[in-house]
């Protein structure tokens, strides 16, 4: 049986490393991209192989299809769009400007190149697949700029899920809560931390897995008829 392709576009760790172990699980060859989180070269095998891919800038986001196209050997059945940055919650009336135009260049600047290239790219009957936030709907102080920027991302969502759904491409969104990550932890204390864990009735922040594992349900025959969806793997954040 031919083993199906995976992109993942932010891979090397946290969520995105996750999806990278969930979907060759679940039968993907994987390719994935990095920035500055070179994997070691051992890390890399049969089946799954990583390469540099600035997502700001179309030209790297095109080169990836190509290059990963090849080492995998087709174009793919997936494409996860995880990569993306978060900056320190400030107060909009302090929010720096520069931290608000690189969250808009990273996160959606970066995610139209990467769906834009994988609406033309992908196989017929694939999955695209998007990370955002709860955020989104989830009011939260000083978070306003970066849940902005998934907002945007969500709406190019649902509007390519309609635009592709003639190819039986499937497009989708998965929107987690607070998930302990490296970039979650960073410029957090230990009552920040517990201040998120509170968000959720049970009480913790999500792991990386609980999000990928929805990451790789959408991606399978499983969710066949689960199309143009924001999903909220958020521990019951309302």
């Amino acid at each position: 049986m031919t083993r199906k392709i995976a992109f993942v576009f932010g891979g090397s760790r946290g969520i995105g490393a996750a999806c990278v172990t969930a979907l060759r699980a679940d039968g993907f060859d994987v390719a994935y991209s990095y920035v500055t989180n070179a994997p070691v070269a051992a890390e890399d095998g049969p089946g799954k192989r990583a390469f540099r891919a600035d997502i700001s800038d179309p030209g790297d986001v095109a080169r990836f299809f190509d290059e990963a196209g090849a080492a995998l050997g087709g174009a793919p059945d997936c494409v996860v769009a995880n990569a993306g940055i978060n900056v320190p919650p400030v107060p909009l009336a302090q929010f720096p400007p520069e931290d608000f135009h690189r969250l808009m260049e990273i996160n959606v600047v970066g995610a139209f190149n990467i769906l834009s290239e994988a609406a033309r790219r992908i196989a017929d009957n694939g999955s695209i697949i998007a990370l955002t936030t709860s955020l989104v709907r989830h009011a939260v102080p000083g978070a306003g700029p970066y849940s902005a920027s998934k907002a945007a991302v969500e709406c190019l969502v649902r509007s390519l899920a309609k635009e592709l759904a003639g190819r039986g491409i499937r497009v989708n969104a998965v929107a987690p809560g607070p998930v302990d990550t490296d970039l979650f932890r960073t410029g957090k204390d230990e009552a920040a931390i517990q201040r998120s864990a509170g968000l959720s009735p049970f009480n913790r922040v999500g792991r990386p897995e609980e999000v990928a594992n929805v990451v790789s349900f959408l991606a399978s025959p499983k969710a066949s008829w689960i199309h143009g969806q924001i999903v909220q793997p958020n521990g019951g954040l309302i």
